[in-house]
């Protein structure tokens, strides 16, 4: 399938309230995988800053992302982000033009 948007991301906790999202990043991911029709959906914690969590995301058209933004397992998790102390939130959308290359 060929990626016709891309999505990055940043999500910022306290750092000591890291361990208690990430169960819910887990069903979050899973949920999406299996229910979405997302490509690559990829969140990872940062390694040289505390409490942010990064998300790369593939969709094959906006109308994909569209409807994974309102599914019903979006806002039980953004009700969870805030419970555990959600500090920032940032995501950036991009229509991709061409296939990817490799490198």
């Amino acid at each position: 399938m060929i990626a016709k948007v891309a999505v990055f991301g940043i999500l910022r906790f306290p750092p000591e309230t890291v361990q208690d999202v990430l169960p819910h990043l887990r069903v979050l991911v899973e949920t999406t995988y299996k229910n979405d029709g997302c490509i690559v959906y990829d969140v990872a914690l940062d390694p040289f800053d505390a409490g942010l969590i990064r998300f790369s995301e593939l969709w094959p058209d906006r109308e994909s992302l569209n409807k994974h933004l309102v599914a019903p397992h979006i806002e039980p998790w953004r009700a969870a982000a805030r419970a555990c102390g959600l500090l920032e939130r940032k995501f950036f959308s991009y229509n991709l033009a061409s296939e990817a290359i490799a490198v």
